[in-house]
């Protein structure tokens, strides 16, 4: 595959903007076949249309990850009405397109392979009936799982296709908690812009309001200082370790291990109290805001805050051995629910769901913020286990995330000296500008974009996360597989469904 194509493409770096008017734009045909030119060196972090003004015109701006340049290769190209889809050439596409037919049903992908609605607009929505996959044969049944579960689990329906207890198939319908969350930030920057953006997935707000603080500050020519990167760094590690923590818990709930499951659901209040700490709520929001962060942090927070870091750790790990000296959950998790190396690439998957199928990709190695180099926490490309693509690998590269984690911890605690708040300030934004930024959220890549109009203002905020890539993964993980096997399945990827909704 030559890399001549690349030259067709604007660069960009993580975390900066470039005006609308250096895009290069290409004719359709031309600009699909260099896409698809490039897939097999690049991953697709974003694709999506705007209105051009006249009816049924729309411009498609194509955003490709290059970890070997460690940044971004941008291009667009004009279309009216309909183009012909990239998905049955790449999988990659598949939600992306069919998200694009959602918002702008006079825009259609012509040949796309699966055309339904991504998030049950209109008629379905009213009635719950789509056209789901189905098989023939006698011993064929259909189990229903959802969208209503148990507990606090969000809504989702799974369609299983079934011989006796072997799954053939699963589809996953979504959509059931679309708030039209994009719409709402158009004509931004308002005051409830932030909030929106940090809520749009709630056990990632941090990771979001770092990505909207890097947004802004490049559209206003503003940064935050490096003791505030350092200290956003350290509430993102605080975020991640309590999710994980949370996961290989209910990991265990979900094999009967009720020892490890016990602690982590303690252990993981923990540390998001630590985060309350810093803010005054245990999901970080309202910290981090552009320009720095809205609370200081001291070196006596971080020396009061330091051992309790210590104690808590060593709770976790005899937890986490627990489950991972026991021959019955090993049992459970062992090749259970894999994803091929082959799969996960073709799908486009990212973040721990691909780095446990042996793909080398991190937002923090891949596409490092230049001036921030020093403050990110850099996680070594290998982990001394072979990824096997299955619930065990999910769950070990988990544990290993936590270790790395913490060494930033107490790295962070043990050198901070003081980190000051920042004040807000309402600067006007770069016009018709494109901003991007990429953070890796304790899922995975979690990619936002700005597009400004002629006026300043926000005219389109595209949210990429992490799940809207994944979810395919979850259903490949049970082809072939029991039916029974299922939860542990789920858990082990424990994907959003309202980051994927928005």
């Amino acid at each position: 595959m030559t890399m001549t194509y690349s030259q067709d493409f604007l660069f960009m770096e993580n975390g900066t903007s470039v005006p609308l008017q250096n895009i290069p734009e290409m004719e359709f045909s031309l600009f699909r076949d260099k896409i698809l030119s490039m897939m097999d060196i690049c991953r697709t972090e974003a694709f999506f249309a705007l209105p051009d003004g006249e009816k049924g015109r729309y411009d498609l701006f194509i955003i490709l990850a290059d970890a070997a340049k460690k940044g971004f290769l941008l291009a667009k190209s004009k279309v009216k009405d309909s183009f012909l889809s990239l998905t049955s050439s790449h999988a990659s596409f598949n939600r992306f397109e069919r998200e694009i037919m959602e918002k702008y049903p006079d825009l259609k992908a012509e040949a796309h392979p699966n055309a339904k609605p991504l998030r049950f607009p209109g008629k379905e929505q009213e009635t719950g009936v789509m056209d789901y996959f189905t098989m023939q044969g006698d011993a064929v049944h259909e189990v229903a799982v959802g969208p209503v579960h148990a507990g606090v689990i969000e809504p989702g329906h799974f369609r299983f296709q079934c011989m006796g207890e072997k799954v053939y198939s699963l589809e996953i319908s979504l959509g059931y908690q679309h708030r039209d969350l994009e719409n709402m930030l158009v004509n931004g920057p308002a005051g409830a812009m932030r909030h929106l953006v940090e809520t749009a997935a709630g056990d990632s707000s941090i990771a979001a309001s770092i990505n909207y603080s890097r947004i802004m500050e490049s559209l206003c020519d503003i940064k935050a200082d490096e003791e505030a990167e350092k200290t956003r760094q350290f509430a993102l590690e605080l975020e991640r370790i309590a999710n994980h923590i949370g996961d290989l818990g209910a990991l265990a709930g979900d094999v009967a291990f009720l020892p490890t499951a016990s602690f982590c659901g303690r252990i993981r209040g923990e540390y998001l109290n630590m985060t309350a700490e810093l803010c005054g709520n245990r999901f970080g929001r309202n910290f981090v805001v552009p320009g720095g962060i809205r609370y200081g942090v001291d070196k006596e927070m971080a020396q009061k805050l330091l051992p309790k870091v210590k104690k808590v750790s060593r709770e976790l790990w005899k937890a986490l051995a627990l489950m991972f000296n026991a021959p019955t959950c090993l049992d459970r998790f062992e090749n259970t629910g894999r994803v091929s190396l082959e799969t996960a690439k073709a799908l486009g998957l990212t973040g721990m769901a691909a780095r446990a199928c042996g793909i080398k990709c991190d937002a923090r190695k891949d596409f490092p913020v230049k001036e921030v180099v020093s403050a990110q926490c850099v996680y070594e490309e290998e982990f001394p286990f072979q990824p096997n693509g299955d619930v065990l690998s999910r769950a070990l590269l988990r544990f290993y995330e936590l270790k790395k984690s913490h060494e930033y911890l107490f790295r962070y605690l043990q050198e901070l000296q003081n980190a000051p708040p920042c004040r807000e300030e309402s600067l006007p934004l770069k016009k018709e500008t494109l901003a991007l930024s990429v953070t890796e959220s304790w899922r995975g890549e979690l990619c936002h974009v700005a597009i400004t109009d002629e006026a300043g203002r926000i005219q389109l905020y595209k949210i990429v996360d992490p799940s809207f890539h994944n979810w395919e993964g979850l259903a490949m993980a049970l082809r072939d597989e029991e039916i029974s096997h299922f939860p542990i399945c789920n858990k082990s990827f424990n994907l959003s469904y309202c980051g994927h909704d928005l």
